[in-house]
């Protein structure tokens, strides 16, 4: 055996280490094909949507009470949410993210969640601080709503009163990681797999 042929059988072998009659997962018919059902393309794309995703998150401020100050300052340039890919937004059609800081109160309620629908798909929420989580010190109240997640479905809690910028920025990093862990493609509005 040559040297040359020696080397040309090292590099098919590297290529494509099993025989050619084995080698049949892309030929094989859709109904067939084992690696359809495990979402080969399905993960990588997944991976890449995810990644755009969690680089261009842009809250729409629904500033309420005191916590709203502590998003403003975790805004500002000493811990600057930009380098996140955190950009604020002034509309609900430009947003993905919806940051709801302080209390609310059954008069502000059917705002939120008209500005919650007209947020385009997909969308999540940081609930942000005692009174947003829970109702907070008014919790006993007639005019409060004991908890954003009355309204609208809450993605990511952050606890204090106020939470420091700190502990937002913690919070969009958490849910950046779940953005990553989420699956875009068979699924439908619920969650489950499609049939």
């Amino acid at each position: 055996m040559s040297l040359l042929g020696t080397v040309q059988g090292l590099v098919d072998k590297a290529n494509n280490p099993l025989p050619q009659g084995q080698v049949d997962d892309i030929l094989r018919p859709a109904g067939e094909n084992p690696l359809l059902e495990q979402g080969f393309l399905m993960t990588s794309s997944d991976i890449l949507l995810n990644w755009a995703r969690t680089g261009s998150m842009w809250p729409m401020t629904f500033g309420l009470a005191c916590c709203a100050v502590e998003m403003m300052h975790a805004g500002a340039s000493r811990l600057d949410l930009d380098r996140y890919g955190v950009v604020f937004r002034p509309s609900p059609r430009q947003s993905d993210v919806m940051i709801v800081a302080g209390t609310l109160v059954n008069k502000m309620a059917p705002a939120l969640r008209k500005v919650y629908d007209q947020m385009p798909d997909p969308k999540w929420v940081i609930s942000m601080g005692s009174c947003a989580n829970g109702g907070g010190y008014y919790h006993y109240s007639y005019s409060v709503v004991r908890g954003c997640d009355r309204i609208v479905p809450v993605d990511i809690y952050v606890p204090g009163c106020p939470p420091t910028a700190e502990a937002l920025v913690y919070g969009i990093l958490q849910l950046q990681k779940k953005i990553r862990r989420a699956s875009n493609f068979g699924e439908n509005k619920t969650g489950l797999r499609d049939a």
